[in-house]
Parts: C-alpha cells; sequence; structure tokens
C-alpha cells in the first residue's frame, strides 16, 4: 500500500527573525546600560525600545502563523513540526537556567568556601582576607560591601503560591478546552494570566524593598549578582509566558482553537508549567538554603 505524502508548508520570507534578534539587542543593551549606571537616561529608554520592538514582533509573528494555520497550510508533519521546535526551545530554557544555578552552586560549595581557607587554601585566606566569614548568603563581602539578605516569607511565598495557583487554572482551561467547554476556558485563562500579572507586580515590589530597606543591589557582592539574575531573568520569562497567554485568550474569544486542533495554546501551557518549575527552584536555592 502505498505511503500517501503530505504537503509541507515553508513560509515565504518574513521580517520578524531579524525584528526580533532587533528587539533582544535592544533589551541587551538597555539592561546592560541600565544596570551599570552608564549614558545617563538612555539605558532605560533602549530597554523600553527592545519591549516595544520584542512585543510588536510576537503579535506580528503570531497573526501571519494564526492566518496560516486558518488557511489551511499546516499538514500533521507540520504540527509535528512546531512540537519539536517548543520541546528544543524549552530545552534551551532548561540549558539557559541550569548555567545560572551552577553559577550560584560554584559560588556557595567552592568559591566561598575558599576564601575562607577551605581545602588547601588557608594561606590564601590568610593573606587575602583573613577577617572574611565564608558563609551563605554573602551579607559581607571581602571587599566590606554589606547587605541583607532576602528572607523565603512574606512576598516570596505569596508569589510562590501565587505562582502554583497559576499553574492550577492554566490546566484547568486546558482540560476546559479539551472538553470543549469555551466559557470556562475564558475564565480559568483569564485567571492565569491576572495571577501572572499579580506576580510580576509583587516582583516589583520585592526588588524595592531589596534596594530601599535590605541595601540589597546588584552590585552587593556575589549574592546580590546571583539573587537578581536568576529571579531578573525568571521574571523577564514570566513576562514573555503572560504575554503569550493574553494572546492565546485573545484568541480563544474570538473562537480559535478545537480540542483537536490547538497546539499554540497547549505550546503556552507547556511554557507557563516550566516557568513555574524554575520558580520553585529557585525559591528553594536561592530563598530558603
Amino acid at each position: 500500500m502505498a505511503v500517501k505524502t503530505q504537503r509541507y508548508y515553508v513560509p515565504a520570507q518574513s521580517p520578524w527573525p531579524i525584528v526580533g534578534a532587533l528587539g533582544l539587542f535592544l533589551l541587551a543593551a538597555g539592561a546592560g546600560m541600565w544596570a551599570a549606571g552608564i549614558a545617563g537616561v538612555w539605558g532605560p529608554v533602549v530597554f523600553a525600545a527592545g519591549t516595544l520592538v520584542m512585543t510588536l514582533m510576537l503579535f506580528g509573528w503570531f497573526s501571519n502563523v494564526i492566518s496560516e494555520s486558518h488557511a489551511g497550510l499546516y499538514s500533521e508533519q507540520m504540527d509535528r513540526s512546531f512540537r519539536q521546535g517548543m520541546t528544543w526551545f524549552i530545552f534551551s530554557e532548561v540549558m539557559f537556567f541550569g548555567a545560572f544555578f551552577g553559577a550560584l552552586f560554584y559560588a556557595r560549595v567552592l568559591s566561598v568556601p575558599w576564601l575562607g581557607g577551605a581545602g588547601n587554601n588557608a594561606m590564601t585566606h590568610e593573606v587575602l582576607w583573613p577577617a572574611f566569614d565564608p558563609v551563605w548568603p554573602l551579607v559581607l563581602t571581602p571587599g566590606g560591601i554589606e547587605t541583607t539578605a532576602m528572607g523565603w516569607f512574606g512576598l516570596p511565598l505569596i508569589n510562590t503560591l501565587i505562582l502554583l495557583t497559576s499553574s492550577v487554572t492554566a490546566h484547568l482551561a486546558h482540560l476546559a478546552l479539551l472538553r470543549d467547554q469555551r466559557p470556562r476556558v475564558v475564565q480559568w485563562l483569564g485567571a492565569t494570566v491576572i495571577l501572572g500579572a499579580l506576580f510580576l507586580a509583587l516582583q516589583a515590589w520585592e526588588y524595592v524593598h531589596a534596594y530601599r530597606d535590605l541595601g540589597l543591589r546588584l552590585d552587593s557582592g556575589i549574592y546580590g549578582n546571583t539573587f537578581f539574575l536568576l529571579t531578573g531573568f525568571h521574571g523577564a520569562h514570566v513576562t514573555l509566558g503572560t504575554l503569550m497567554l493574553f494572546i492565546m485568550w485573545l484568541r480563544i474569544n474570538k473562537g480559535h482553537f478545537t480540542p483537536a486542533s490547538h497546539f499554540g495554546f497547549q505550546a503556552s501551557s507547556w511554557y507557563w508549567h516550566f516557568v513555574d518549575v524554575v520558580w520553585l527552584c529557585l525559591f528553594i536555592f536561592v530563598y530558603i538554603l
């Protein structure tokens, strides 16, 4: 029996990849200038421009993909390609956060104890910083920068509960979609988007508290560095995930998706659950331990 060959749709040239690359460049450049305190007000301006470009890119590219899907251009092979692409994307994000967690563990388990004289480094400790106390969180650096550690109770715990709840509401929205209960999908997915936005608002409040009350800053030694890099990049991923889910919510309200065909929704849900798992790791290793 002959195997039927499926047509594989190859899209026309698109401006969105280069627009996305430009947006990421502006985000990175703006964040770097802002964090380093150089170029005056241009750091926040460039960062805001990058955010705007990335938002336009996401809406534009999503719009093209939606139009192609509704036009019936995608086959089963194309659907498998989308799934593989999203799987590899999430895997790359796992490696991304793995590098930052690796830096955290290297500092905590190796570098800080070495500076305190652990292993064969007693002479290094005596010569360089004999008064250095190798305790994590490192609230007093060898250079004399003093800060206060961020506790796990309070805003971090509340944000953890918020993200865990949002993972449940996202799953309930998916179950409702599989049962073709569109009003429930709108409700549960809308609740997920609201919880994501609430998480970001509370994280911004936490950062204000860290800077103003705890003296915890990005330049507060290795503890401040790892704290803001890990939580900050996670916050960026929550922002992207919330935007993706909001787009899915708009599509649900426009009558898109069916119980049998809804990979855009499913991919956004995968990403959101990944973000939640990363936060649990952050909560344990950055805030508690």
